[in-house]
């Protein structure tokens, strides 16, 4: 049928309309405000889960996937740091493109359909570099980072304007119809500021007061900072924050960083903290009248290049969160997590319009009843208790709470969910090595295997010194971060009348350092290396060496593995060695730490970028099929095709020392398998009752603290893509795979008394019997079905995901049951009824139902 041009028009005017109301209500300007309950915005109270996502620590083409499945698991924001030394390069020189394009990251947020939060800091502290601050800023002469310091006040002053203007310019701020709801200002400083004496009250003053007059419309917050001044709302960053107060009782109550997991470190153990405490953790803070708590982290993402602190933090930030680095669901976790923040909010007209009742329960039980006056009740039962399960009565009703656990009741009767049973599906993941492959756009692509280019560094001076002095020099001071790597060199001159160059024996070389690590080389030679540690960052290097009669040229490579990151006056924090001196002469101790010592900023390599295309042809380099192996200061590079598939991507490099990688250009960052010891305390199984602490549910022990290394996808071309390796102290490049992170098997394990709340009727009708039956619910992932059973028990199942078995009390028709109902489906949930099991099995028991699927 054609239109006539009339009506034609008439529906490109109501098209324009149509499209002019919608740009017009998504830019809607709303009001923010506070109480001494919640946040206000436009009128309404909230309760607010918000999921914390660095927009750094991944890369632009995962941001929405990252945006989305945090919506997906029930958060309402998503908050973020603003990284100050990733923009301001230097100063005036800034820089907001590729993985700090911070703008585009924000109209992510917002078009997804959540708010954002936004902690400007601009000291983040963050486990990132320098705590966020440029390393250029603590060489402005007079600087002094965090006080009342004029240089320091004048540069983070000029950077907060700078993003508040960047963000009012693109119309980001809630008050000019942005996602923005909240922003900070500083960063922890109460932990801090006694150090500082007057000078540090004073400068948290000043912080509160600057922000505040940027008049951005939406409130300021300050975390951890124990005098914060009208109007700044204090908040609280912990495990726990149930028993948070506000410093004003005009104030709600607000948690910036509830710590799902933990970071790692080179040579640590592997941080786990267990769903269920992180449930409970989160229930106790809205149970005791909380208004807005934020998981730091809900993605941790990746410290690419040389963007990690602490120092010796990993290059990968997964912090056992509930979405891996890789941005794959980290499940049970954000599973228990989603069904949790979709109880609460079922919570959410009774928590913030009335006032709690607080019922004793028990020694260590309580109960929290929030009723307004129309009626709308909710309850949250709590057992503190971390060993005995308790029965409480409530409401002439019974309930059985397990230790450590809270229930959560809508209406003030039916459990929607218990903190400690864990009922939403686990995943286990894989990681499945994948070859290199040559790239097919080679011309030797007909020859077998991989070919690799090689280039050797010299060990000492590659070119002309940087300078030479009498003694040794701080290593920041000198790098001023520009490298992680410096060289320290001078000449011994050995007798040949030494007793050593005879009867075999071995001088012994000693190294006071303040850090990180260190490589000793004799005569060109790798002698032995040193680190530090997370927790004692110097060290003191004693090794026997081997030299010479004449000359010896004595070359130290000293190494930084990301610069503090947080602490009182942590600026001037050195790193480097102090003492060097050699045992074993025939003329006793040679001190040689005020040698004239020659230094040489970086790596030859570095200086000349061959691992990007600036520079790639800048060395001599030299091809072959059999890349030298176990060889110092050597740099691989090779083209390759990507991995197949679309899952993401590690880069196993178990077989490797310790170095740089690089693809295509783009920073990977660190690599260093280095093991955690043995004797450090790790658990085979973590009891979730009892407080959390980063040691009580570590594994690895006796395993590299960092295997694989994340390679975004995006970072792939169809072929031709470079990968350039800088290995320090020696490995074995042909034993370098990428591996696929796939998720191999779903399981879900479940019993017949878990709660099983009927959410759709009770929102729609509020009030009645909303329990269900149990039921256990497999989803497999985007485009992917159920292929296979590889178990299935109702019963008395033992065991965890990808170990299931049966029990002494098994139905034999489970597994069929299962096929019958999941086999070629996306997803299916299966009642624990009489209609699909024998429930007359094991009887005075409490019987589950275990299944574990592969989804392909």
């Amino acid at each position: 049928m054609e239109l006539s041009s009339s009506t034609s028009h008439m529906l490109l005017i109501l098209a324009l309309l149509i499209l002019s109301f919608m740009l017009n209500f998504s830019s809607a300007a709303y009001n923010v405000t506070y109480d001494s309950r919640s946040l206000i915005i436009d009128g309404q109270r909230k309760l607010l889960i918000s999921a914390a996502i660095h927009y750094p620590r991944s890369v632009p083409s995962m941001w929405p996937g990252l945006v989305q499945l945090a919506k997906e698991g029930g958060v309402d924001a998503i908050e973020t740091y603003v990284f100050w030394n990733g923009h301001e390069l230097s100063p005036n020189n800034y820089y907001f493109g590729g993985r700090f394009d911070l703008v585009k990251f924000c109209k992510i947020v917002q078009q997804s359909g959540l708010y954002l939060i936004l902690r400007i800091g601009p000291f983040v502290a963050a486990e990132w570099n320098f705590g966020g601050i440029p390393v250029w800023l603590h060489y402005i002469p007079g600087t002094v980072f965090r006080t009342d310091n004029e240089p320091f006040k004048y540069y983070m002053q000029k950077f907060m304007i700078y993003i508040v203007n960047l963000m009012k310019k693109e119309k980001l701020f809630a008050s000019q119809g942005g996602p923005i709801i909240l922003a900070q200002v500083e960063n922890e400083y109460g932990f801090y500021e006694t150090a500082y004496g007057e000078g540090g009250k004073r400068y948290a003053l000043w912080a509160a007061r600057m922000a505040v007059s940027q008049n951005t419309g939406v409130p300021w917050i300050m975390c951890e900072q124990f005098d914060a001044p009208d109007p700044v709302i204090d908040t609280c960053n912990s495990f726990y924050c149930d028993q948070f107060k506000s410093l004003s009782p005009n104030k709600p109550k607000i948690w910036t960083e509830n710590w799902p997991g933990w970071y790692k470190t080179f040579g640590g153990r592997d941080p786990h903290r267990p769903p269920e405490d992180v449930a409970f953790s989160v229930a106790r803070f809205f149970q005791k009248g909380g208004s807005l708590q934020n998981y730091y982290m809900y993605h941790g993402g990746t410290n690419f290049g040389r963007t990690s602190g602490g120092p010796f933090i990993t290059t990968s930030y997964d912090y056992n969160a509930p979405i891996d680095e890789y941005g794959l669901a980290r499940c049970p976790k954000w599973g228990h997590l989603k069904e949790l923040h979709r109880s609460i909010k079922l919570c959410e007209h009774a928590l913030v319009n009335s006032e709690p009742k607080v019922l004793s329960l028990g020694p260590l039980q309580e109960a929290d009843v929030y009723e307004d006056a129309s009626g709308v009740c909710a309850a949250f039962i709590s057992n503190m208790d971390d060993k005995n399960d308790k029965m409480v009565e409530f409401r002439n009703m019974s309930y059985y709470l397990p230790s450590w656990s809270v229930s959560i009741l809508p209406d003030c009767k039916n459990v929607a969910f218990n903190t400690a049973k864990v009922g939403s599906q686990t995943s286990t993941v894989e990681m499945i090595p994948t070859d290199l492959q040559p790239s097919t756009n080679l011309p030797n692509k007909d020859l077998k295997g991989l070919q690799w280019d090689v280039f050797v560094e010299k060990a000492g001076i590659w070119a002309d010194a940087n300078f030479s002095i009498n003694g040794l020099v701080d290593h920041i001071n000198t790098t001023k971060d520009t490298t992680d790597y410096l060289w320290y060199t001078t000449s011994l001159l050995v007798d040949e009348t030494e007793g050593f160059t005879r009867n075999g024996s071995s001088p012994i070389l000693i190294v006071e350092s303040k850090g990180h690590a260190l490589h000793v080389f004799v005569n060109q030679k790798l002698q032995a290396s040193a680190f530090g540690n997370a927790t004692v960052s110097p060290f003191i290097f004693r090794s026997p060496i081997s030299l010479k009669a004449g000359k010896n040229e004595i070359a130290l490579l000293s190494m930084t593995v990301g610069l503090q990151n947080a602490g009182a006056f942590y600026e001037w924090t050195g790193a480097g060695p102090t003492q060097v001196r050699i045992e074993g002469l025939k003329n006793g101790t040679v001190n040689m730490s005020s040698y004239k010592w020659t230094n040489r900023i970086g790596l030859q390599g570095e200086n000349l970028r061959i691992y990007d295309s600036i520079g790639l042809n800048g060395v001599n380099w030299v091809s072959t099929s059999e890349p030298p192996k176990e060889q110092p200061l050597t740099w691989y590079k090779a083209e390759l095709n990507p991995p197949p598939g679309d899952e993401p991507i590690g880069l196993d490099m178990i077989h490797m020392g310790k170095g740089l990688a690089w693809l295509n250009g783009q920073e990977i960052g660190r690599y260093w398998p280095r093991k955690c010891s043995k004797h450090e305390e790790c658990v085979q199984q973590c009891d979730y009752r009892g407080k959390f602490s980063p040691d009580k549910c570590s594994t690895g022990c006796g395993e590299p603290s960092q295997r694989w290394y994340h390679v975004p996808r995006s970072w792939f071309k169809p072929s031709g893509n470079v990968l350039v390796i800088f290995e320090e102290i020696g490995g074995d490049p042909t034993s370098i795979q990428f591996s696929r992170r796939k998720i191999s098997s779903v399981c879900s394990h479940i019993s017949e008394d878990h709660p099983s709340f009927d959410f759709e009727h009770f929102q729609k009708d509020g009030a009645g019997d909303y329990n269900n039956k149990a039921t256990v619910s497999l989803k497999c992932q985007k485009n992917t079905q159920i292929s296979a059973v590889k178990f299935a028990s109702f019963g008395n199942p033992v065991g965890t995901c990808g170990s299931y078995a049966q029990g002494e009390c098994h139905d034999p028709s489970s597994i069929s049951i299962v096929k019958k109902v999941c086999l070629n489906k996306t997803e299916c949930a299966l009642e624990l009824t009489k209609d699909n099991f024998d429930m007359e099995l094991c009887p005075g028991s409490v019987k589950k139902l275990a299944v574990e699927v592969v989804c392909t």
